[in-house]
């Protein structure tokens, strides 16, 4: 049966990676595998509880008989709400934040971007596209500001070639942003959740190494640009139909959603809660502020008519049930025991968390690096520093730079190839861009400023 939900995992993983090909939505592949490896886990549950649990199960049965009933007990409510739970905290705060970004773009708080980027200046525009969208990716998820960023660009450019230029410096600078934080990407929150990684100390490591893998290869795109470019010139929507914000209402909102998500860290070291509350907390502060500002409208139909951002909506739900099912089926693998086989051989015959990092990167970049981060984080448990006992060790202890490096390696080896990331996939989908012109003109530089990163996190840890 360990084999069997092995090769369920590896398939969908497969699967995952051909998305393109086989036109399989991988959420729907990673759900398929978390849930069916559950069933059959359970179905075996007798074994594997007594090869990995037997201590607590003698303890959970307290003299009681060992029947079917009560193995599947034990695995139902101390083996798997355990990662339902794990699982349940990252879908949670993914929720809250697009919720965040869904009231924050009906009162028009995003609508000044395409005013602040418009210019003709080819190079100027690209740099403000990708800053903007690296300072945005690491407050929010970079899958939402990506789709938000490709809305704005697309409003601005109508030539297509330019587009596919621009959309893939947008995809770098969302990726690279969302790496630097620990709520900016799903990896990071994880790794923050199991405390192998606190906010502060995760953001300077990777300060570096993220603005290297994205300011190189941004550099290397602007010389495919021309000087000028020619652009849409339009005034800002009229959104009479769902708002009546005026400038000063929609800075504030602006100022609530993303300044709360700033301070959520700082919630997390005070409270000792999951990071998840303190999203909903955000989230319902400016909920309430929406409702006061937009009391007019609040008794009228209008409120019905309002515009909902679909795409945004779709790409998060999206993410949110893929990191579910990714979640779900790497962790019965784990609880087989296999995983930590294979960490022992890592252990014997690779013994280099570089060697591991570039490793990761190289997988995420055709398979996913949320999937891939996620396999290489539960190889090792979290080792206390006081029981680390070597320099090699003390990489899995808090803050160890094992963690930093995987996710990283996984978050940026997404760029190299467009279907490495879910950012890329929107891309690859709004766009039609192929895969081939992709690593030519834009991917092959992705993986050059992806090295020269991780060489530089290197030299920063030994320093």
């Amino acid at each position: 049966m360990t084999l069997i939900l092995v090769a369920i995992l590896i398939l969908s993983f497969v699967l995952i990676a051909t998305e393109r090909i086989t036109n399989v939505n991988k959420a729907a592949v990673a759900i398929f595998a978390g849930t069916v490896g559950w069933v059959l886990y359970i179905c075996w549950g007798n074994d594997f509880v007594v090869s990995q649990h037997d201590g607590d199960y003698v303890n959970f049965l307290n003299g009681a008989m060992a029947t079917s009933s009560n193995v599947k007990q034990y695995i139902a409510e101390n083996i798997f709400l355990k990662y339902v739970g794990r699982a349940a905290e990252i879908m949670l705060f993914l929720l809250a934040t697009m919720n965040i970004v869904e009231i924050l773009q009906n009162n028009g708080c995003f609508d000044y971007l395409t005013q602040w980027i418009r210019t003709r200046h080819a190079k100027k525009m690209l740099w403000m596209l990708g800053g903007i969208t690296f300072l945005i990716s690491a407050n929010l998820d970079n899958v939402t500001t990506s789709i938000m960023m490709l809305v704005v660009m697309r409003s601005l450019v109508h030539n297509r070639r330019q587009r596919l230029v621009y959309g893939s410096a947008i995809v770098l600078a969302a990726n690279c942003g969302g790496a630097l934080t620990v709520i900016g990407d799903p990896i990071g929150l994880v790794l923050w959740n199991q405390t192998a990684v606190t906010a502060s100390n995760f953001s300077f490591s990777l300060l570096v190494p993220c603005i290297i893998a994205w300011a190189l290869p941004t550099w290397w795109i602007g010389r495919m640009l021309p000087e000028r470019i020619d652009i849409e010139w339009y005034s800002l929507p009229y959104r009479g139909d769902d708002t009546n914000l005026n400038l000063w209402q929609r800075l504030v909102m602006l100022i609530v959603g993303i300044g709360g998500l700033w301070f959520i860290p700082t919630f997390h070291n005070i409270t000792h809660l999951s990071p998840f509350l303190g999203a909903l907390c955000v989230l319902s502060v400016l909920w309430v502020v929406n409702e006061v500002f937009n009391r007019k409208l609040n008794d009228v139909d209008k409120m019905a008519d309002r515009r909902m951002p679909r795409t945004l909506q779709y790409g998060v739900i999206q993410m949110m049930l893929f990191v579910l099912g990714i979640m779900l089926a790497i962790s019965v693998v784990q609880e087989t025991g296999a995983i930590r086989w294979l960490a022992g051989v890592c252990d014997e015959y690779i013994h280099s968390v570089w060697i591991m990092s570039v490793t990761a990167g190289a997988i995420s970049s055709v398979l996913d690096n949320f999937a891939t981060a996620m396999s290489f984080i539960s190889f090792y448990p979290l080792t206390d520093v006081a029981q680390a006992g070597s320099d090699y060790l003390m990489a899995f202890t808090q803050n160890g730079v094992y963690w930093k490096a995987i996710a990283y390696a996984a978050a940026v080896g997404g760029n190299i190839f467009i279907v490495g990331s879910m950012s890329g996939i929107t891309l690859m989908k709004s766009e039609g861009i192929r895969m081939g012109w992709y690593f030519r003109n834009v991917g092959w530089m992705a993986m050059v400023g992806a090295l020269a990163g991780l060489g530089a996190m290197r030299l920063i840890q030994e320093w």
